[in-house]
């Protein structure tokens, strides 16, 4: 079926064959129960299982121990890096032209009459649980129980955020990132059905901009200076047109609301005062740069600011992460749990001199994947193949028991996390696409694959560029090596490979149609 876009409305969830709901026996495996916890923009280089410049200084020791229990995939591969369309590719195992929901802004609704893996596995005998960001503008389906944020756009606050409770929609006092957690293990402990395995969902809203962390990490990092990026100060040679045009970068684009946040709530007038004088000149509520500075110094100081922010955010989801997963080990629930933590999409620390994310660059595009499973995954698994979000639906169906519908586009990784030999069946290459233009930061709509080794990117919206990276010998991508003639075979090999997903995925569409998509939605902005 060609545009695949325009969905028609799949109702084949409750064809599925429900069994497997019947309480085990001793002749039937019991069902593991599955806690799913989602980050928002969390880089793999703010995980310190994953090694890089910030391990040392801002370890995340309760997340790293679920790889260290279990499987940390090196390379996970978000195949839309932007937040809406991420998720809906997670829960239905399809790419974002398939499953219709394929760039957050200019009021695009996820299609909620879709199979999705939370109504599958309610469908087949599992209580299911919501909590935090869901970011697809609908009421969630196939939840027992959720507690969404509301607003704005489902993006949420720091702050006493607006929750959706089941339809109930209610401020709750207090820092997101704990009261996320808290209503968690509050489900988990009086308001599930205890006979049922359960899967709940765990969507963190931090580390999103604007990275306001709780109070008490608000002097962590304060002496430290974290090292800069080897490509901190990339000229953007030879990737001109794209990387070069982009808005996001920390020079020109990390604003004064970056720099500071607002008073906390719950700070009295005393110390509100003193917020505001904080490294600022009185009544300016932001922190200013000296005025003698350089523009380089400049950089360097926004930098600092945004990346203490950031990692201050992120050890409060690694508390709460480790206080979920103290939970379950309290109550007897851990060996029999498939653990998954896993971000959005990847994000920019500072490389390229950039933060967000949606480029196919590797920053951007590799997910941060750790997986535990006492009962069936060897601690100390570490995964090079090839992964993809659209992956997750297909593998918590598989650990359930339930047949993978025909039509899902993503594989079960469970084959790999059991150390199965793969090599001659497993994927060598991956697709990617992103819609969104002008707004955010003006990148341009581009699709491409990524190998074990090379990349191949065509940027085609209103500039027709193509990108080529040899990632062995070029592992920080800064070299376009599209014109050079030694790569002139692998490059034609890599547009046929890209040709063959296209088709595969139903997305081989000429780039009229393909600009057509943006321009649905597309809204005019100034950055």
């Amino acid at each position: 079926m060609k545009n695949s876009f325009l969905l028609t409305a799949i109702t084949g969830c409750g064809l599925l064959p429900c069994g497997c709901s019947q309480p085990a026996t001793d002749a039937t495996p019991q069902r593991p129960n599955i806690l799913f916890i989602l980050s928002d923009d969390h880089s793999r280089a703010a995980i310190s299982a994953y090694g890089g410049i910030n391990a040392e200084l801002a370890p995340t020791p309760n997340i790293d121990a679920i790889a260290q229990n279990g499987a940390l995939f090196n390379n996970m591969i978000c195949t839309n890096s932007i937040s809406g369309p991420s998720r809906a590719c997670m829960i239905t195992g399809k790419y974002s032209t398939t499953n219709g929901f394929y760039q957050n802004e200019g009021g695009i609704v996820f299609d909620e009459s879709q199979p999705t893996t939370p109504k599958i596995l309610q469908a087949n005998g599992y209580t299911t649980a919501l909590f935090g960001k869901w970011h697809l503008f609908t009421t969630p389906s196939g939840f027992d129980y959720f507690m969404i944020h509301d607003n704005p756009g489902q993006q949420g606050t720091y702050w006493n955020p607006l929750f959706n409770t089941n339809g109930v929609k209610a401020v709750k006092k207090g820092y997101a990132t704990n009261i996320t957690a808290d209503a968690a293990l509050e489900w988990l402990d009086s308001q599930r059905d205890p006979n049922k395995p359960f899967c709940l969902m765990l969507h963190f809203k931090a580390p999103h901009r604007p990275w306001e962390p709780d109070t008490k990490y608000l002097d962590l990092f304060k002496d430290v200076e974290f090292p800069y990026p080897e490509t901190f100060n990339d000229d953007y040679a030879g990737r001109e047109l794209t990387l070069g045009q982009n808005m996001a970068t920390i020079e020109n684009h990390i604003s004064r609301g970056d720099v500071k946040m607002p008073v906390p709530p719950e700070f009295d007038k005393e110390h509100a005062k003193k917020w505001l004088w904080y490294g600022g000149s009185g009544d300016n509520q932001y922190w200013t740069p000296d005025p003698l500075m350089s523009k380089e110094e400049v950089k360097k100081w926004k930098f600092q600011i945004y990346l203490k922010n950031y990692l201050r955010c992120i050890r409060s989801v690694d508390d709460n992460v480790g206080r979920v997963i103290g939970y379950l080990k309290q109550h007897g629930l851990y060996d029999n749990t498939l653990i998954i933590y896993m971000g959005d999409q990847g994000f920019f620390l500072g490389e390229h001199g950039l933060y967000d994310k949606r480029w196919m660059y590797e920053e951007s595009l590799q997910m941060p994947c750790l997986v535990s499973y006492p009962a069936g995954i060897k601690a100390g698994t570490v995964i090079d193949k090839l992964g993809a979000n659209i992956d997750i639906a297909p593998t918590l169906l598989d650990y359930a028991g339930i047949p993978i519908p025909e039509d899902i586009q993503g594989v079960s990784l469970r084959p790999l996390l059991e150390g199965k030999n793969v090599d001659d069946t497993w994927r060598k290459s991956v697709y990617y696409q992103y819609f969104e233009y002008p707004k955010w930061h003006r990148v341009q709509p581009h699709y491409g694959v990524r190998t074990d080794r090379y990349k191949l990117i065509h940027f085609y919206y209103n500039i027709d560029v193509w990108e080529f990276y040899d990632l062995e010998k070029d592992p920080n991508e800064l070299k376009n090596e599209i014109n050079n003639p030694q790569y002139r075979d692998v490059i034609a090999t890599l547009k046929q490979e890209l040709k063959r997903l296209q088709v595969q995925y139903d997305d081989d569409l000429p780039l009229e149609k393909r600009r057509e998509l943006t321009d649905r939605y597309m809204i005019d902005y100034e950055e």
